[in-house]
């Protein structure tokens, strides 16, 4: 079983970056492809992005490539991301999890952090 505490939320600016962080507990991290995802208010849950268990491998939706980055440190049991040029529709709270396979379907995600808030005002 995987603990997963997401942290590094705030307020921003549009143009601001942020980095955010996620911090799983127990020896298996280094198991599991990790995800972030993201829901605004009113919103369905979005797949933001998704990393490897070794690392090599990430995927991104879309809207956020070029801007966002997702990396891991397995020695660490840490995830984050990186969010560059963030834009008023970046605002969400943002949330890590942890799965068996690489994908950015949030139900084939195992566990899941509290989420973080991001805002991002214009």
């Amino acid at each position: 079983q995987v603990q997963l505490v997401e942290s590094g939320g705030g307020l921003v600016q549009a143009g601001g970056s942020l980095r955010l962080s996620c911090a799983g507990s127990g020896r298996t991290f280094s198991r599991y492809a990790m995800g972030w995802f993201r829901q605004a208010p009113g919103k369905e849950r979005e797949f933001v992005a998704a990393i490897s268990v070794s690392g090599g491998t990430q995927h991104y939706t879309d809207s956020v490539k070029g801007r966002f980055t997702i990396s891991r440190d397995n020695a660490k049991s840490t995830v984050s991301l990186q969010m560059n040029s963030l834009k008023p529709e970046d605002t969400a709270v943002y949330y890590c999890a942890a799965g068996t396979r690489l994908t950015g379907t949030g139900d084939r995600y195992d566990y899941w952090g509290q989420g973080t808030q991001v805002t991002v005002s214009s």
